[in-house]
């Protein structure tokens, strides 16, 4: 079977909410590997569902994180957009895997620990076992290369622990390549507006914490008016940022929405005050986002339709790339 040489897997969660870190962390660089990648973008609602999710809602969201690929700039009739739960493979294949991965491997996933907390027990064997299928959304697609934010490191790192061991335990070396990680731009950990040592995230209780996929004009400029920032200018070096975690977000926000780097914002900016700086991020976040929020909503109010067509034929070609490796999977395992 012919070994992939740039396929790039990624997925994003359908849990509401998208925000502008999973914009400028994930979807955006899903963008930019399209002119160099063969492109496999999945709405990850199996992964969704490790914690309970109201069907009604989870089918919308899985529409709107679609509807945000194809706004951002994805284009699904070159590469391929879909939601998991649609091609079997992932879930057969997690399976196989979770008898291959080891019980120590896992213990040692921090997210499992941050997103349980102190009620472990309590806790879906699912979110437990989510690097597995994590995994195998990867391996299915015998995928080269996953755009990965520092958090989903550690995941990554396993999937490549599980590549190997499978390919040691059953003798096929170079079956599963093993995945490179992708880690791009300035923000690829874009953190809370309201505290700057914090990741930006949908379930933080304030609103103002995050600029979302759905703000207007009005909203991201009082966002960002109201960010954590201190009274000190911006320094003139990358280095000045080091304990102002406010002021550092900010920066890293401006330099990856503008294509520019840290040093590069600092150079225009550096010795501004505040009242300066948020007024023009403001107005280039705007100018970014909006018209993705505003065919993003479109799509959500006037052609859902287009968006289940889009995800359904996703689905046809994923799964025309994930049967033979499945089959060759299951071979190599013994399944009859």
């Amino acid at each position: 079977m012919e070994q992939p040489k740039n396929r790039v897997f990624s997925g994003v969660q359908p849990t509401g909410n998208l925000h502008l870190g999973n914009y400028l962390g994930a979807i955006r660089n899903f963008v930019g590997l399209q002119a160099t990648h063969e492109c496999i973008y999945c709405v990850v609602d199996m992964h969704a569902i490790t914690v309970w999710q109201d069907p009604k809602e989870l089918a919308a969201n899985t529409r709107e994180v679609a509807a945000a690929y194809i706004a951002s700039g994805i284009d699904p009739d070159k590469h391929i957009i879909f939601n998991q739960s649609k091609v079997p493979a992932h879930a057969e294949l997690a399976w196989i895997l979770n008898c291959v991965a080891r019980i120590g491997w896992l213990n040692r996933m921090t997210q499992f620990k941050d997103k349980a907390g102190k009620d472990r027990e309590g806790a879906s064997v699912g979110l437990y076992a989510y690097p597995v299928l994590m995994a195998a959304d990867i391996l299915a697609y015998r995928a080269t290369h996953v755009p990965v934010g520092e958090d989903q490191k550690q995941h990554l790192e396993l999937a490549r622990d599980v590549a190997q061991k499978f390919n040691n335990d059953f003798a096929a070396p170079d079956f599963f390549p093993l995945p490179e990680p992708l880690i791009m731009g300035e923000a690829t950990r874009v953190m809370s507006l309201r505290d700057g040592t914090k990741k930006m995230s949908k379930s933080d209780p304030s609103d103002y914490s995050r600029i979302t996929m759905k703000d207007d004009a009005d909203a991201i400029a009082l966002k960002i008016r109201k960010a954590q920032t201190d009274p000190e200018p911006l320094p003139e070096t990358v280095e000045g940022l080091t304990g102002r975690a406010g002021a550092d977000n900010l920066v890293g926000i401006y330099a990856a929405l503008s294509d520019m780097t840290k040093a590069e914002v600092l150079k225009e900016f550096g010795g501004a005050q505040f009242g300066t700086f948020k007024p023009k991020l403001a107005e280039l976040a705007v100018e970014k986002l909006s018209p993705i929020t505003s065919e993003m909503k479109r799509m959500m109010d006037h052609d859902q339709g287009y968006i289940d067509d889009v995800l359904a034929k996703g689905a046809v070609r994923a799964r025309a790339i994930t049967d033979p490796i499945y089959a060759r999977v299951r071979e190599i395992v013994g399944f009859i």
